[in-house]
């Protein structure tokens, strides 16, 4: 085969690469679009959430879950602590470890909404397709979250997820195939290493899991990061190193984020006044919770209710 017959096969295949990748861009666009016609989030299958907002956003707190997200139309952006990363329909965000943070939809209209997926993850998923890949997990202090390139067989293996919705009597067999496939893909990928925090104990990343564990259970205890330490097996130092390492927070930063975060839902979700929630998620003083609410949300807590209610309010009218 001559160099030019060489050339014009390379085109031709990139041209039939480009031509598929678009189509499963597509295809995964209309799937999430049919199961979404309102602006919300759904949960069609268990583990695998859909979501449609038809206008950019506000920055909202929430915690990540482990899980694997994919963007079919429009774009978002997360920030946790001074990092911020931002994906589209060209890649993929992975997070590892339960982990407070800021997101919001900055691409969206009702033309073209924004349209996502997200895969829940599970440490007992991850860790059999490491067994069966043969695969042994390195110590890592990754962080928790990162955004890589969506490929043609990663996406592939999406598109084929999200086809199940038309035939759930099969879900129960095929979902967990698929699932292993995307975390197989995922494992080969530039993100392996940081998907090993949900894989085998016994590295600092199961350690760190181990303490996120720990925080929300306790979450309106006081910290003692002594003690916390010693149950993990580690010296108060190693344990900041690797937490800051792996979540971008401090032990104490990461507590007081979800204390806060715990405490706007109260508000928001159950009509407690700030005092009430306050005192639920462990603040003595609500002096320092204004201040630290205000620090993290932007607003105080009455002003900040009112914004989100107003804005859940105008939310209700225009999906009627």
């Amino acid at each position: 085969m001559t160099l030019i017959a060489i050339a014009e096969h390379e085109r031709q295949y990139d041209e039939r690469l480009l031509q598929r990748l678009q189509a499963n861009r597509e295809e995964l666009a209309e799937r999430i679009a049919r199961a979404t016609p309102r602006d919300g989030a759904v949960e069609p299958l268990e583990g695998l959430v859909l979501a449609r907002l038809s206008s950019p956003s506000n920055p909202l707190p929430s915690v990540a879950e482990p899980s694997f997200c994919v963007i079919a139309q429009g774009r978002k952006e997360v920030f946790v602590e001074h990092s911020r990363y931002e994906y589209d329909p060209f890649h993929y965000l992975l997070a590892t470890v339960e982990l407070p943070r800021f997101s919001r939809v900055i691409e969206a209209s009702p033309e073209r909404p924004y349209l996502s997926l997200t895969l829940r993850l599970e440490p007992s998923q991850v860790t059999a397709v490491l067994l069966s890949a043969g695969y042994v997990p390195r110590r890592s202090s990754a962080h928790a979250l990162d955004v890589s390139p969506l490929d043609e067989r990663l996406l592939d293996a999406v598109v084929r997820l999200v086809r199940l919705l038309d035939t759930p009597e099969e879900a129960p067999v095929l979902m967990p195939l698929v699932t292993q496939e995307i975390i197989y893909r995922l494992l080969v990928g530039e993100q392996g290493r940081r998907l090993c925090h949900l894989a085998l104990r016994g590295g600092v990343p199961s350690e760190i899991a181990s303490a996120v564990s720990y925080l929300r259970r306790h979450l309106s205890e006081p910290l003692r990061v002594e003690r916390l330490a010693r149950e993990l097996g580690m010296s108060v130092s190693s344990l900041h190193h690797h937490f800051k390492a792996v979540t971008g927070l401090s032990p104490l930063q990461y507590l007081k984020q979800l204390r806060l975060q715990e405490a706007r839902h109260l508000m928001l979700n159950e009509g407690l006044d700030a005092t009430s929630a306050a005192f639920r998620v462990g603040y003595q003083d609500v002096s320092h919770f204004n201040r630290d609410y205000r620090a993290l949300f932007g607003l105080p807590p009455a002003r900040d209710m009112q914004r989100l209610r107003q804005e859940l309010e105008s939310l209700a009218v225009s999906t009627d």
